[in-house]
């Protein structure tokens, strides 16, 4: 009889213990290939802050930009990097989400086009081919910013990843999606100078560029290992800011496929634009939602309060 009560304790240790593990492993797929945006995310990971949170963070690259949002929708993946616009758009398609961080709180997102093009003002892109990076969201930005700015009869064309090779070779004129933190960089080491206009001084609110989202049902299911993620974000943007070089140095070290050159320069750009805390603007949420409904980013109203996570 002891021997079966014994038995019966260390099953139900062994099945908590399962359980505690499976509740502690999180996968998070970013937006695009890993870069400096990411970078916070790489010191907590590196600096084992998740761990101390009691999260095993695994990060995991997107085949296509669109991928992030609808696997974590799903609850194929358990968080990702996506976008406030995008999240407003999805939810308003009928995905469930919750927003449960920022990362980038303004936006970087740029229409870009190559210097010497004799592009001047927005409306010189009419009856040109336009490329967007993120279908689902970059097409629908697109579509609103003509609207604003008078750009007519333009063509729209998915160019994904491929960027400067879509400019460069003249499949399309310009591009809307990449960053003025980035982007920009990057061409610049390869020889070809980025002109942009930037979405907040040609019509578009302010908004958060980079945030991290999840279905309701891992947010339930999960919620002290989402936590533990929170929180432990949350420290490393604060040594991010306080400690740039070595945090650049972190992140150079756990990405070394990553260009130094170009990612040092973009980390520079990019680190004003980064989250100090946790939470969010609700007023700058709702702002984007009402406009987004206005110029038929969306066809509902969408309630920022129902979709972002307030922790406690």
């Amino acid at each position: 009889m002891k021997k079966k009560i014994i038995g019966i304790i260390l099953a139900a240790t062994f099945l908590t213990s399962v359980a505690f593990a499976a509740d502690t492993k999180l996968n998070l797929m970013l937006d695009w290939f890993p870069n400096v945006d990411h970078l916070p995310i790489y010191v907590a990971k590196e600096k084992g802050y998740f761990l101390d949170h009691g999260v095993e963070l695994n990060i995991i690259s997107p085949s296509e930009t669109s991928d992030a949002l609808k696997l974590a929708a799903a609850g194929t993946m358990d968080l990702a990097v996506s976008y406030q616009p995008q999240t407003i758009i999805a939810t308003d398609q009928g995905l469930a989400l919750k927003v449960v961080a920022p990362l980038v709180v303004h936006p970087l997102t740029t229409l870009l086009f190559l210097e010497g093009k004799g592009i001047k003002s927005p409306g010189d892109l009419s009856n040109k081919k336009i490329g967007y990076t993120v279908p689902g969201l970059m097409d629908v930005m697109l579509e609103a910013f003509a609207a604003i700015n008078n750009i007519k009869d333009y063509t729209p064309v998915n160019v994904g990843f491929t960027i400067l090779p879509a400019l460069v070779s003249n499949k399309v004129d310009a591009v809307m999606g990449p960053f003025k933190t980035y982007e920009t960089v990057g061409m610049a080491q390869h020889g070809y100078q980025a002109q942009f206009f930037e979405l907040e001084k040609w019509g578009i609110p302010d908004y958060e560029e980079l945030i991290f989202v999840c279905s309701p049902k891992t947010l339930k299911e999960k919620q002290n290992a989402v936590k533990g993620f929170v929180k432990a974000l949350e420290k490393a943007l604060a040594y991010t800011k306080a400690h740039p070089e070595d945090a650049l140095a972190t992140y150079l070290s756990a990405v070394p496929q990553a260009d130094k050159k170009i990612e040092t320069a973009a980390f520079e750009l990019t680190l004003p634009y980064f989250a100090v805390k946790s939470g969010h603007n609700l007023a700058k949420w709702q702002a984007f939602a009402d406009f987004a409904l206005k110029y038929g980013l969306i066809k509902n109203k969408v309630n920022p309060q129902k979709l972002i996570h307030i922790w406690k």
